[in-house]
């Protein structure tokens, strides 16, 4: 199993720490011992993997390192993000892509955009504060005092850029992901690119040296494990074709925010070339309560193009109820980041969805596929619709 995480600085030992923490409660919730081996990077640092043996079944987790790449670019210096963020919301304005993102994922663009108005609002807070300050100096010495608004609302705008980069806001993190996700798509992060081909040649390998190949994209990874995998088939088209099932599962999905941007035409291009890629199992795993993803409608149709293939990808719906229960629901509902990794976390419930249970089980991920593809059919549209 290879895991994509989102735009994360932490280090890949955290994820690792999270996995075996909540593996030890999916084992006692669903009485089936899972034992997580202790992680090992690899020798060029691009992964780190460990085992876990569960019910006969040996996983090996692979998890393939960004986090240097997402490092450089957050936090950004304070003075490239209040260069950036009017540029780039003018952009996002004038081209159309705001009214788009809140069409196709409306509580997404709602946080998005609300955390850059937040932002924009502690720039004039800190204007207006360094102007205060200034209007107090006595009037003989006016108006030089005036010289000093400038550096002083740069020094204010820094810190409360700091206070609020935590819970509930968390706005430096969600104004440079989006600056990230908008540079990407415009050609402007070209440190990206290799790793991508470096993770291709990685899945590429893997074929034919395990029982089956899944790789999971989190969050901004939905995208660029799409990415990913078109490289594998640029590389070698019958990959996926020869005994080993792959399978491709989205998470907390975030795919329009790269696709609706005009610039994106190389990423829009590969998700249709993946769309028409059967020999490749997709499985969406959709939560309407995560404001942090875009979970509507196939994510090919919210990216304005035509789906190739109606059943790709195939939808697994899971109700928050599903995963935790209501005390906990409305202790952790208004932890934007808490909600948007739920997904990775043990379930509270012994039959629901579990990700551990999923990845660690005996029952192969692939056939999950198969099972949501016939319930989707099974489904009326207007229900699929609303998972």
């Amino acid at each position: 199993m290879f895991y994509l995480p989102g735009f994360d600085p932490r280090d890949p030992e955290v994820y690792w720490g999270l996995f075996r923490r909540e593996a030890r409660l999916t084992a006692s919730r669903r009485g089936a011992e899972i034992a997580v081996g202790d992680p090992v990077r690899s020798a060029d640092g691009l992964e780190l993997a460990w085992t876990a043996r569960s019910r006969g079944v040996t996983t090996r987790t692979i998890l393939l390192r960004w986090e240097d790449i997402v490092r450089a670019r957050f936090p950004q210096p304070d003075w490239a993000r209040l260069r950036g963020v009017p540029t780039l919301l003018w952009r996002l304005w004038r081209s159309g892509y705001a009214a788009d993102l809140r069409r196709e994922g409306w509580r997404f663009s709602t946080v998005i955009f609300g955390v850059h108005a937040i932002y924009l609002a502690l720039v004039l807070l800190s204007l207006a504060v360094a102007g205060g300050l200034a209007g107090l100096v006595p009037a003989a010495l006016q108006p030089w005092p005036l010289l000093a608004v400038p550096p002083l609302a740069y020094g204010i705008l820094i810190g409360l850029v700091r206070a609020t980069r935590g819970k509930p806001f968390y706005v430096p993190h969600l104004v440079d992901d989006t600056a990230f996700t908008h540079a990407y798509a415009a050609g402007g992060a070209p440190e990206v690119a290799p790793r991508l081909d470096a993770f291709a040649a990685r899945i590429q390998a893997a074929e034919g040296e395990a029982d089956e190949v899944v790789v999971v994209g989190h969050s901004s990874s939905s995208f660029l494990g799409i990415e990913v995998l078109d490289r594998v088939l640029a590389r070698d088209p019958a990959f996926g074709t020869r005994g080993t099932p792959v399978t491709f599962v989205s998470i907390g999905s975030v795919i329009p925010w790269l696709g609706l941007d005009p610039a994106a035409q190389e990423f829009r291009d590969a998700l249709l070339r993946f769309g028409r890629a059967r020999q490749i199992g997709w499985i969406d795993v959709r939560a309407p309560w995560d404001w942090l993803s875009i979970h509507g409608k196939n994510p090919l149709d919210a990216c304005a193009l035509t789906p190739p293939d109606p059943e790709r990808p195939a939808v697994l719906g899971v109700m928050i109820n599903d995963l935790i229960t209501g005390a906990d629901v409305r202790r952790r509902q208004w932890n934007l980041f808490q909600m948007h990794f739920q997904l990775l976390m043990a379930s509270q419930s012994v039959d629901g969805f579990d990700y551990l249970d999923l990845m660690t089980g005996p029952d192969p991920v692939h056939t999950l596929a198969s099972r949501c593809r016939e319930s989707d059919r099974a489904r009326p549209p207007a229900d699929q619709s609303s998972l």
